[in-house]
């Protein structure tokens, strides 16, 4: 019977994969311009809420974590106003 092999000794596809791909760094929009989310605005908002409705993710935005919390709260306070929809009707 041939000798088995260790999982270390073969990279799998993801790793090979994520050797080859850059990093990409994002940068909070926020912090560049020294602005403040607000629910007010509820245009700017638009860009960080799915078409679902949904609020994105830090990883999908590139918000720090500062603003995404504001962002979250902005955009509560954006649907409690109903400037914002909470859901999207299925056509």
């Amino acid at each position: 019977m041939p000798p088995r092999r260790k999982k270390d000794d073969k990279k799998s596809k993801k790793d090979a994969r994520r050797e080859n791909m850059a990093p990409r760094v994002m940068i909070c929009p926020f912090c560049q311009t020294n602005a403040f989310p607000n629910y007010k605005t509820w245009e700017d908002l638009i860009r960080f809420v799915s078409d679902r409705g949904k609020i994105l993710s830090r990883s999908r935005t590139g918000i720090c974590a500062k603003h995404q919390r504001d962002i979250t709260r902005a955009v509560k306070r954006a649907r409690h106003l109903a400037l914002l929809p909470f859901t999207v009707k299925p056509q």
